[in-house]
């Protein structure tokens, strides 16, 4: 990676749809995901998350939501079009990098592995 994402404000980069990007889980990004989720809360949403049974779309929704708060315009249905560099491994790193800069790891990975 060209190294464009600030870790520590919990910033990941991946290729998505042929181009560097960068994602992050904002404030308002995971608001977005407690309503997707009908979460009463964050620890309820990475309760959700730790569980490590994440479907397909819970995955676009994530990387959704993450693409947004790195200010990419692209809604969950472009996101489900879109390719993702190392296919849905790539997809689950995107969503694991994700989880952990937003709950330091309160959720892990989609695959149950910190």
């Amino acid at each position: 990676m060209s190294g464009r994402a600030n870790k520590r404000r919990g910033e990941v980069e991946a290729v998505i749809g042929g181009e560097r990007r960068v994602l992050c889980l904002t404030l308002g990004g995971l608001a977005e995901l407690e309503t997707a989720f009908a979460a009463e809360n964050l620890n309820d949403l990475a309760a959700r998350f730790s569980s490590g049974k994440l479907k397909a779309d819970d995955m676009i929704r994530i990387i959704g939501a993450g693409l947004r708060g790195g200010g990419n315009l692209f809604s969950d249905e472009d996101v489900a079009l879109m390719e993702i560099e190392g296919g849905i491994a790539g997809a689950a790193r995107i969503v694991a990098e994700l989880l952990m800069s937003a709950f330091g790891g309160a959720a892990e990975t989609p695959t149950g592995r910190p």
